[in-house]
């Protein structure tokens, strides 16, 4: 069996499995790094090299870079701010929420984006007595066209930039893709504005995030606290942490009292309750079931509080300090760093990758995050499929795989010219985006779009550009991308919602693809 032939066979046996969901997409990837190995396509170098690929240790980077605003509260004082200008106003609201994400899509990718403002979202339609569901999609939309704005805003901008350049042409500049990215999110913004409202559904889900930015408040009606103790709960430098005594905890029998210091030598037990009562005595032998009040520095709330056996907190302090603590501790050396980073990527004063590394590591260095945190932020399902996926995409170039499907399309294209081909390569790649990933349907595009540029004596940029659209153009099933997969359950959705608002921002994703980009970049 030829190479070329074998490698067919592995990419439609990833694409059934992507699409039939039966196997985790990492062992997927990895399956077919492995399997093209073992059948002597790409040797054990080749097959491993994907996950040393400088595309994918920027894409690691920026997750922690987005993980640093995200920790200080950037997401959460941005999510303030358009509460506070858009008031009650629904339509207004809804355009803010699109371009705030756009933005930050911009800076931290997609996911990155959808996952920090998907609780602050929810809060605003709450407070506003506005349906999840009228904004989330949006929210999930509005970030996929966002990620056109910048070469940060999604893998795929990293990926075909880079490939690109693997041809010999110019690689994309960091702001380049603002070209399309700009239309694209207007053109989202007027869509969706217009006929949002008739194409979204008025549902509510079973469970919402709960609301933590009137934390304070709260705790201080629960536990008596007078009004100047509620200020000083909170702040950027300390928290608070409600605990609850669990069963077989080892701090039952333990004996406590108001004001009391704890072990640690950090930590201060404002308050103690039993069955909702408050025990203002002396002191008190914990029994389970009993909660406190604890306040101290955020740092050692995250150590003592967050991993500690023997008590469970109610809200965690991480999730408090992100809600209730807009631009909180370390938020001025983080924004500092993604804008050293911007003017780096920007300017191309060094490599994307090593601006990236150099930003994830100041995050450390500085405090923004722990190691630990930049570990957890880290979508390491990201990394393992573009990793595992790349040798597919090598593979399908060293077999003549990609310029034989590349052949079979520019004959179909016939006579009818670069645009054609464009409108074939948009076509294309949205089918298989609605079906897997749009980084693994890039990566197996890539190659068939070089190769196609290649028969037709074309430019490769304008190729690799409608690529990109395309592959942004995740708008009609919730499985196309984690950001649409991520808003189902907040906005109550069905499979069936997502075409309806989908189809309409399609037609626009396709234009611009196959209108607008030739017309920037010339064939």
């Amino acid at each position: 069996m030829s190479d070329i032939t074998i490698t067919f066979l592995i990419l439609g046996a990833v694409v059934v499995l992507f699409v039939s969901n039966l196997v985790p997409v990492e062992l997927v990837a990895i399956g077919a790094a492995l399997s093209l190995w073992a059948t002597g396509v790409l040797n054990l170098d080749q097959a491993l090299a994907g996950f040393g690929d400088p595309a994918v240790i920027l894409i690691a980077s920026l997750f922690v870079v987005s993980e640093g605003l995200d920790a200080t509260g950037v997401t959460t004082w941005a999510g303030q701010r358009v509460i506070g200008l858009a008031g009650d106003d629904r339509p207004k609201l809804v355009v803010l929420v699109l371009l705030l994400v756009a933005l930050l899509t911009a800076l931290i990718s997609v996911n990155g984006a959808v996952a920090a403002l998907l609780p602050m979202v929810v809060i605003v339609a709450i407070r506003t007595k506005t349906a999840p569901s009228k904004i989330l999609l949006p929210l999930a939309f509005g970030a996929h066209a966002g990620s056109l704005l910048a070469l940060t805003g999604t893998p795929v901008n990293v990926l075909v930039s880079e490939a690109a350049e693997g041809t010999g042409a110019k690689g994309f500049g960091y702001l380049e893709f603002a070209l399309v990215g700009v239309p694209l999110v207007v053109g989202t913004v007027a869509i969706i504005a217009l006929f949002g409202d008739k194409l979204l559904p008025t549902r509510t889900p079973r469970s919402l995030a709960p609301d933590l930015s009137a934390h304070a408040r709260t705790l201080s009606t629960q536990y008596l606290l007078d009004h100047d103790e509620e200020d000083t709960l909170l702040d950027r430098e300390q928290g608070v942490a409600e605990l609850v005594i669990p069963p077989r905890s080892g701090l039952i029998g333990a004996k406590v009292f108001p004001g009391m210091v704890t072990d640690s030598g950090d930590l201060i037990v404002l308050a103690i309750q039993r069955h909702g009562e408050q025990l203002d005595d002396a002191e008190v032998e914990l029994r389970v079931g009993d909660t406190l009040l604890v306040q101290g520095p955020w740092a050692a709330l995250d150590e003592h509080v967050a991993a500690d056996p023997d008590v469970i907190a109610v809200d965690q302090p991480d999730l408090v300090r992100r809600q209730a603590v807009p631009l909180g501790p370390r938020s001025t050396p983080a924004l500092l760093i993604v804008g050293a980073m911007v003017v780096l990527l920007a300017t191309g004063a060094v490599p994307p990758a090593v601006a990236g590394l150099l930003a994830a590591c100041a995050m450390v260095l500085c405090r923004v995050v722990t190691v630990d945190q930049a570990y957890r932020g880290i979508s390491w399902t990201t990394i393992v499929l573009v990793g595992a996926m790349i040798p597919l995409s090598v593979a399908m170039t060293e077999t003549g795989a990609a310029e034989r499907i590349a052949t079979q399309l520019v004959d179909l294209v016939g006579n009818a010219g670069p645009y054609a081909l464009l409108l074939g390569i948009f076509v294309l790649t949205v089918t298989l985006g609605q079906l897997i990933s749009n980084m693994a349907t890039a990566l197996i595009m890539i190659p068939i779009a070089i190769s196609a540029a290649s028969e037709l004596d074309v430019s490769v940029r304008p190729v690799m550009m409608c690529l990109t659209v395309a592959a942004a153009a995740s708008l009609l099933t919730p499985v196309a991308t984690p950001a649409n997969l991520m808003v189902m359950g907040p906005g109550g959705y069905r499979f069936s919602d997502y075409w309806k608002l989908g189809l309409p921002l399609l037609v626009l994703y396709g234009l611009v693809a196959v209108l607008l980009v030739p017309a920037i970049w010339a064939f």
